[in-house]
């Protein structure tokens, strides 16, 4: 049997009303500033990223604000040290999970300025696929010490560690988030097979129309399909505002899908070309 195709009206509904309420002339974060006068050199990680090097004042978009770049682009890093200063921990959760398994954060987050405007959010998470294992552990030590604390309860009852990694990621997003917050996702993809990277669209526009603020760092290009969301480009070059179809990630997954038995032919055979040549080696 045929899956029936969900149309992106259905899944997207009202999006062209979604900032369409006075609420949302600022968001709750307005800007992240690097004191550039207090950093102590710009030759040390993680100034030395050049990404970082430049920059300067970057403006949020007051619902969806997407970090893109190639790895070890500075996306992270920066996501990470917003997220630090907004409160939370490195290694993700909500403000109330404070948690240290191995600090490997670096100082940036004591060179950042948020810039936040008169509205406060009522709540707040940061989820970062590479650590999210520790943030489910964490909620298991607090439910083996005092268990009538519950820590389950918010994300649907069930321990994050008795599910797969995928449905424990559609929890944080479809149980624990309830909106009127700042919400901070890294690379949220990770676990998410496409269908449901659209059901996570979804899932964001639900927590925009809950007066919700969103900042993400990914590599996705459904993820980055969100109607009106500011993108920045993370590169040698310093930070840059792009539209979504002017991405590495829109215009390479589309050749590809329109093209991809020519472009595999180039890919396949310059690596046996070159396969050829070392032979020798092997």
């Amino acid at each position: 049997m045929k899956r029936a195709k969900t149309s992106p009206q259905k899944l997207l509904p009202d999006i062209g009303k979604t900032l369409g309420t006075k609420w949302r002339n600022g968001g709750y974060f307005q800007a992240v500033r690097l004191e550039r006068d207090e950093v102590p050199s710009f030759e040390e990680f993680p100034f030395s990223i050049p990404s970082i090097q430049h920059l300067t004042r970057l403006e949020f978009h007051p619902a969806v604000t997407f970090f893109i770049g190639e790895n070890g682009s500075g996306k992270s890093t920066l996501l990470e040290a917003i997220a630090i200063k907004a409160g939370f921990s490195a290694e993700g959760g909500d403000k109330q999970l404070q948690f240290d398994t191995h600090s490997t954060h670096s100082s940036l987050h004591d060179f950042l300025r948020l810039e936040r405007s008169f509205e406060r959010p009522t709540d707040g998470f940061f989820l970062r696929a590479e650590s999210f294992y520790n943030v489910a552990s964490e909620l298991e030590k607090i439910e083996a010490g005092v268990p009538s604390k519950k820590p389950f309860y918010a994300y649907g009852g069930k321990s994050l560690h008795r599910q797969s990694h995928g449905e424990s990621f559609l929890a944080v997003l479809k149980e624990r988030l309830q909106g009127g917050g700042v919400y901070l996702f890294d690379e949220p993809e990770a676990a998410l097979s496409p269908q449901r990277q659209l059901s996570v669209l979804a899932l964001f526009h639900r927590l925009v129309r809950h007066r919700s603020q969103l900042v993400v760092a990914t590599h996705s290009p459904i993820l980055l399909a969100y109607p009106q969301a500011k993108i920045y480009q993370f590169s040698e070059a310093g930070v840059a505002e792009v539209k979504y179809t002017d991405t590495e990630h829109y215009q390479i997954t589309k050749d590809f899908l329109n093209r991809h038995e020519r472009m595999l032919e180039v890919l396949l055979t310059g690596e046996d070309e070159d396969l050829e040549a070392t032979k020798w080696k092997l």
